[in-house]
């Protein structure tokens, strides 16, 4: 998977500067979702990598910079932010359950983690 370039890391000073860092935002996302998808830790760090290079260009912009188009953009990359970051965590989950399931659930979520603890360390030196 490829990740997008961007064109430039000049500041916004132009409507259309405006508008093609909202589409460069709108297609890392779409990357990023895809690479989520395929579990490519490259290409996810290549979004991320572009994703910040993007909002230092769009943090300078003011609000009241943004037409219609470019609310509509900023709300569609809002929403596509979010999705991805669900799947992120749902990944994070997966992962997390499965090392659990390896090693036993963490002591944080049983209520009785001291008693369980103890009786391990006593089994271990019974050995």
């Amino acid at each position: 998977m490829t990740v997008t370039a961007l064109t430039s890391d000049a500041p916004i000073r132009y409507p259309a500067d405006l508008h093609q860092a909202l589409e460069q935002m709108l297609a890392v996302l779409a990357q990023e979702r895809q690479a989520l998808s395929g579990l490519d830790i490259d290409a996810i760090m290549g979004c991320a990598v572009g994703k910040a290079a993007l909002c230092s260009r769009l943090e300078a912009v003011p609000a009241e910079a943004l037409d219609e188009e470019c609310r509509g953009m900023v709300d569609a990359a809002r929403r596509l932010n979010e999705a991805n970051r669900r799947v992120r965590n749902l990944i994070a989950a997966n992962v997390s359950a499965r090392l659990d399931a390896l090693t036993g659930a963490p002591a944080i979520y049983r209520a009785r983690a001291g008693e369980v603890r103890a009786h391990h360390a006593r089994t271990a030196r019974a050995r």
